[in-house]
């Protein structure tokens, strides 16, 4: 009997159809006693330490899951669920955890690493255990800001290290008990091949036959993201297509432009290579979206067949629906993830958060941004800003932060700021991206998704300039977005700013640059990337 303990924290659909994939059925823990029945639990989780642990309490779930791992049956905890093991974390200061592995929880040092640790790194296996019998040194999926870090008292824990900054655990385990802070749902085939093991084998049997340990001083090597997007919305016929425009349109004679199934697509890249899958509902402006059936569908067929990390975003916001119920951005986002996505891509509203903000000169907790981040934790939440230029003959013309640009405007202006627009870029508004991007990320923010109004389709490459002033300007992963038109773009806007990832649609839809030639050209240029 393989149990699954959801306490409602994520997306754990893509875990349930990792699982079924595999040819494995599960149970679902519903009451306390039902963890003590159970022959086999997984225990996964994202968000805030402190939250998951009250929703623990809160079920009566602790005592009971304390009682399970006394008896050393098999367990397998990911991401919260290994931090959840430890006394407890810096961030949620006077919660206790589980406590069955000695040491505290702590933060990443922002001070020269992006926060949280979002993407593919590999791990340093340092004993035998059947849960790695065949790994290779693949990539594997991360992403959090808080670490569990190696010390002699855990040192009988300690199963893999990652570096990021400095190691940390990325795989503990003690006899049949383990966890991995990775999520192996959503780290491909590697990652599929773990959970394999853990349902199917003995994962606390005898060592594996012919296996030695990584060297100690052998680093591991966090990997530059390539993104694809695809930007969904109704057809004139009423069927949800993938698009793509220039400048924002979208319609070719009359007609708007069809570049396939968003289910299809989404597989399509995910057997290419892509790291992530970005769905921009695009039209979710109009609409209510739990209501928004078709696109809640997409996510929910795309996670059973794509086990990378899935991003929506498009109207993402606290809406109140035809009879007058209202719903909350959380309430929102607690659909989406429930139908498979890992994060939250917040756009036009995040803008009028900002306003807000700088209004008041501080956040008042019920922004989509503090509410999700709450929740479910700050990688939950990507900013997605769609910024303009607006050039001025001089710094002094304008209170936002300029910078001298190699490509002067219509009269030669020689500066320029980065106007945020709403509506899809229809709408400009008096914020300009970089302190968007810092309020965001004050906010409780994970990332930013940055596009270019005026290099969106031009395939001219990444604007530079922009991405280079918005990078410097925070701490949290940016995904360089707009204009890539070949390989050359992706290596370029990697070396030049040291954004964590890159995202394009069109050139991968119109196959005019596979994603692997993307790649094989990064690798060529020393770029570290998931093979």
């Amino acid at each position: 009997m393989i149990s699954l303990l959801d306490y409602g924290a994520g997306n754990v659909r893509s875990l349930r159809n990792a699982i079924h994939a595999l040819g494995f059925s599960l149970t679902e823990i519903a009451r306390p006693e039902d963890i003590l029945q159970a022959e086999r639990l997984i225990f996964p989780g994202v968000g805030a330490f402190g939250a998951a642990m009250e929703r623990l309490h809160r079920l009566g779930y602790v005592e009971p899951l304390k009682e399970y791992l006394a008896t050393g049956r098999p367990f397998l905890g990911i991401c919260i669920g290994l931090q959840a093991l430890f006394e407890g974390s810096e961030e949620s200061p006077g919660v206790a955890g589980l406590g069955l592995i000695p040491g505290r929880i702590r933060r990443f040092d922002a001070s020269d690493l992006s926060v949280p640790h979002m993407g593919w790194n590999d791990a340093r296996v340092e004993r035998a255990s059947p849960l790695f019998a065949d790994y290779a040194g693949e990539k594997l999926y991360f992403v959090h800001s808080y670490r569990a870090e190696p010390s002699p008292e855990n040192a009988d824990w300690r199963l893999a290290t990652t570096d990021y900054g400095s190691p940390f655990l990325s795989a503990v385990q003690r006899g049949r008990v383990a966890a991995v802070q990775f999520h192996p749902e959503k780290s491909g085939a590697a990652g599929l091949r773990l959970l394999q093991h853990f349902l199917a084998a003995d994962a606390g049997g005898a060592p594996v036959a012919g296996w030695s340990p990584r060297p100690a001083d052998a680093p591991t090597h966090f990997a530059k993201r390539v993104i694809a997007c695809l930007d969904v919305r109704a057809n004139d016929a009423g069927d949800l297509v993938v698009t793509k425009g220039d400048q924002y349109d979208v319609r070719e004679s009359g007609e708007v432009r069809n570049l396939g199934k968003p289910v299809e697509l989404a597989q399509r890249y995910y057997e290419e290579g892509a790291d992530e899958i970005t769905f921009l509902n695009i039209t979710a402006f109009r609409d209510f979206p739990l209501a928004d059936q078709p696109m809640l569908e997409v996510l929910r067929r795309t996670s059973e067949r794509v086990f990378v990390p899935l991003t929506i975003g498009g109207g993402i916001r606290a809406f109140t629906d035809a009879s007058g119920t209202s719903y909350s951005a959380l309430d929102v986002a607690d659909e989406y993830f429930r139908s498979g996505a890992d994060k939250i891509s917040i756009g036009s509203d995040a803008v009028a958060t900002v306003e807000r903000y700088l209004e008041r000169g501080c956040g008042d907790g019920t922004s989509a941004i503090e509410e999700i981040a709450r929740v479910y934790g700050n990688q939950a939440v990507v900013i997605s800003i769609d910024p303009r230029r607006v050039y001025v003959r001089s710094p002094d013309e304008t209170r936002h932060q300029t910078v001298e640009t190699a490509t002067p405007g219509p009269d030669g202006e020689r500066y320029c700021w980065f106007q945020c627009t709403i509506k899809g870029g229809r709408e400009g508004r008096d914020v300009d991206a970089v302190e968007l991007a810092r309020v965001c990320e004050a906010l409780g923010a994970g990332e930013i998704l940055l596009n270019s109004i005026d290099r969106d389709g031009s395939g001219a490459g990444f604007d530079l300039e922009l991405i280079g002033a918005v990078r410097a300007a925070v701490s949290i992963p940016v995904i360089a977005s707009s204009g890539a038109g070949c390989v050359e773009h992706f290596a370029e806007v990697f070396a030049a700013t040291g954004v964590e990832a890159a995202l394009a649609a069109g050139i991968f839809h119109r196959r005019e640059v596979p994603i692997q030639a993307v790649k094989s050209y990064l690798r060529e240029q020393g770029i570290e990337t998931r093979v």
